[in-house]
């Protein structure tokens, strides 16, 4: 039976990989050119988290009870809480191989810490607090790991969003250097049957240079000392998947990716905006940007507030439901679609439409479970992120409330195939994040359980 091995780049993005830069890159084209390729249309929100998790179970963020990084535990105001691999209840690919004695090696996919027993091997994500606590199944690899990376096995950069670009980008190519070759020699320990990694570097570097590189942002000016570091980086990619490629020899290869990325031209300020609407009462407003915090917020008097980052979260304050609310069960639907079209009619600051689109779970996904934001905003589709500071002065920021960072997630991501092993492969321009595990389970002969939202494409 054959090998697969599917190599997981968090945010890497088809206009670049697919399109502009693929010429620079033989690697991926060499895939490409003997299986297929397309975009790879992600989740709702396409977010690291859920999104990873998604496609390792095809199923969807309602299905899985997973909305972003940090998600509400109860009605309780401050119950937002960081999402770990307790909340992923649903099977993974891996825990449909092991049940059919497959052995798996996993390192760095999102939604694995705290990990969990497998027939193989798992390594923690980038959520790892450190590497002082358990981040390996089985427990204490990491010497062995470090010594497979070559020096130092790294789960994540220290800070993206900071002013020092040479620091930012020493720690990417750092990073996915010692990725690559931790990889390749976990993958020499043992006679894997499927062997997965997912490297943060395209994410960490894109929201931190993307100005800098793509000339369609406001802010790009040409002749920037930076103004190829994208494109270099997208190339030394490429030559990892080279190296891989070489040394997993006649296996199956995929390159996958869970979003995308584009230029960000601003922020809405959303709690300035409900709170200027009149839905959201502070006890006192700040003089200066601050972080929106609960004991803020004159809760009695308050209809509804949001939450920050690549989308909007936006919470309603519910009679019966939130220990304060203020809306009646019966007005909820009235008061979110009232909220729903001011969100959407909103412009830029000289008011003109910037296409937001507001979402309710209900209509977006086949399940609403554990506690799911009342709406789901996409500013501006996207090319906005949502800021959740207050005493801001203005409804637009064109600069990220929590530190620099030039670019949004783009709803569709990178796959392509070598397709070694399998036959009668689709073909389309674009695939879902959902059709992943599917078409694994069917490379090693194993069924499709119904419940599975995507569909295989062998």
């Amino acid at each position: 039976m054959n090998r697969l091995v599917v190599i997981g780049l968090d945010c890497f993005t088809p206009q670049w990989a697919l399109e502009a830069w693929l010429g620079d890159m033989p690697n991926l084209r060499a895939l490409a050119a003997r299986g297929v390729s397309g975009k790879l249309h992600s989740t709702i929100p396409p977010i690291t988290v859920p999104a990873w998790s998604c496609m390792m179970t095809s199923k969807d963020p309602g299905q899985l009870g997973i909305y972003g990084f940090r998600n509400r535990t109860s009605y309780e105001y401050d119950a937002l809480k960081v999402s770990d691999s307790g909340w992923v209840t649903e099977r993974t690919i891996w825990n449909y191989l092991s049940r059919n004695r497959l052995r798996s090696l996993v390192m760095g996919v999102p939604g694995t810490y705290p990990p969990k027993p497998l027939n193989g091997i798992m390594v923690g994500c980038f959520m790892t607090p450190s590497k002082e606590v358990t981040f390996t199944y089985p427990p204490g690899l990491g010497e062995v790991l470090d010594r497979a990376a070559g020096g130092e096995y790294i789960l994540d950069v220290k800070d993206f969003r900071t002013e020092d670009k040479e620091a930012l980008l020493a720690s990417v190519k750092e990073m996915t250097a010692a990725r690559f070759r931790a990889f390749r020699a976990m993958m020499r320990v043992d006679e894997f049957d499927f062997a997965m990694m997912v490297e943060m570097g395209p994410d960490r570097l894109q929201h931190g240079f993307w100005r800098y590189c793509d000339p369609t942002h406001r802010l790009f000016e040409a002749g920037n000392p930076y103004e190829h570091v994208l494109h270099d980086y997208y190339v030394s990619i490429d030559e990892e998947i080279g190296r891989t490629v070489e040394a997993v020899g006649e296996a199956s290869v995929m390159v996958v990716s869970d979003h995308g990325a584009k230029a960000m031209d601003g922020a809405v300020c959303i709690n300035e905006w409900l709170r200027q609407a009149g839905y959201l009462k502070l006890k006192e407003r700040p003089s200066e940007r601050t972080r929106l915090t609960s004991e803020m917020i004159d809760w009695p008097n308050t209809t509804a507030w949001g939450e920050g980052g690549y989308y909007g979260r936006l919470f309603m304050n519910v009679a019966g439901r939130e220990p304060q609310g203020c809306i009646a069960p019966g007005a909820y639907e009235s008061v979110r679609r009232e909220i729903r079209a001011g969100l959407e009619g909103l412009g830029d600051e000289e008011g003109r439409p910037i296409g937001t689109r507001v979402l309710r779970p209900e209509e977006v996904y086949r399940e609403v479970k554990n506690i799911a934001p009342d709406l789901i905003v996409y500013f501006g589709d996207l090319n906005w992120r949502s800021a959740g500071s207050v005493g801001v002065g203005s409804l637009h920021l064109r600069e990220n409330d929590t530190g620099p960072d030039d670019a949004n997630h783009l709803p569709d991501g990178v796959f392509a195939w070598n397709a070694v092993g399998a036959r009668g492969v689709r073909r389309a321009e674009r695939y879902s994040i959902y059709d992943i595990a599917p078409t694994v389970l069917r490379f090693f002969n194993l069924d499709v359980p119904e419940d599975m939202i995507g569909e295989s494409l062998i």
